[in-house]
């Protein structure tokens, strides 16, 4: 197994949305060993602490939620993921969803530099495919996808200087799609995977495809988790539960497949609200799927030489 140089940053955001409690995240995963169950594996570890996003003015809205901060954390998360990425494999400990605005544009701008094209996969029972003026409830959490694909709108915002090709997204797992998204979607080359589709077909063969592509294109590969991935009866502590959502296993194969790849450069870990917890089991599977990630497995699996 190829050993990483794994860098923890804290992104305790939540201005994304109206319920609080995400700001909790980064210590939880500190709290379950997220950075011992890494080194268990061989990785080194670095602990950079938390983004603080710099003092801003509110900017007054009647509508959207905590817009200058929600820009604020952009900016500050841009900066943070572009400079971890030079230096290693950045996890970042969120934080509501809105953390992928600044982490993933932080991703685009390193991918550039490289000449190397950014693929994202979004393990997400929502899309995120918003503008600030297609959202209903004004929560910016709910825009990541839309900001980053290069939709309009995003005024105030970092610009987005290497939007992700839609034909590099694909969005798994997902079970709750707005009306405004879906039609934004279907006219898109976006690769979009229902718990409809993963109850038909199962979850590695999508996935398999995705990575296949991600493969050939010799590209990086930024994979954000949302913990409502999940179904909410093995992962209580998020605000956006819906129910119908991924199994441990389904998870963990999705963490070994991408570990098996070799291909992820950068991971989100975001909407663990530990303030719905039960004794602390949600952020102790996040950890334990970020180790799937990371190379952790019930056997290892040799290539074996036929005569």
């Amino acid at each position: 197994m190829t050993t990483q140089n794994c860098i923890l940053i804290g992104a305790p955001m939540d201005c994304g949305k109206r319920r609080t409690g995400c700001l909790m995240g980064p210590d939880a995963y500190r709290t379950a060993d997220l950075a011992g169950a890494l080194r268990s594996l061989g990785h080194t570890v670095q602990d950079r602490g938390n983004v603080t996003p710099a003092p801003v003015d509110p900017i007054p809205h009647d509508r959207i939620h905590k817009l200058a901060e929600t820009i604020a954390w952009t900016e500050s998360l841009a900066n943070a993921s572009e400079a971890a990425l030079r230096d290693g494999f950045p996890i970042f400990m969120g934080g509501d969803h809105a953390v992928a605005l600044g982490t993933v544009l932080g991703a685009t701008r390193h991918a550039a530099a490289a000449g190397k094209p950014l693929f994202v996969l979004w393990l997400d029972a929502h899309t995120d495919y918003h503008t600030p003026q297609t959202s209903g409830s004004g929560n910016l959490h709910g825009t990541p996808m839309g900001y980053l694909a290069g939709l309009p709108g995003f005024d105030g915002f970092p610009v987005v200087d290497y939007p992700v090709p839609h034909d590099n997204i694909c969005m798994l797992g997902l079970r709750s799609v707005d009306p405004e998204e879906r039609a934004a979607l279907q006219d898109t080359d976006v690769t979009y995977i229902d718990m409809r589709a993963i109850d038909e077909h199962g979850i590695a063969g999508p996935l398999s495809a995705f990575l296949d592509k991600v493969h050939a294109a010799g590209g990086h590969l930024h994979v954000s988790l949302d913990v409502d991935f999940l179904d909410p009866s093995v992962a209580p502590a998020v605000g956006t539960t819906v129910p119908g959502g991924a199994t441990v296993r389904e998870a963990h194969l999705v963490m070994e497949m991408l570990h098996d790849s070799g291909l992820m450069t950068s991971l989100d870990l975001v909407e663990l609200n530990p303030f719905l917890d039960d004794r602390g089991r949600t952020a102790q599977l996040m950890v334990e799927l970020t180790a799937s990630a990371l190379g952790r497995r019930i056997f290892d699996r040799p290539t074996r030489a036929f005569s």
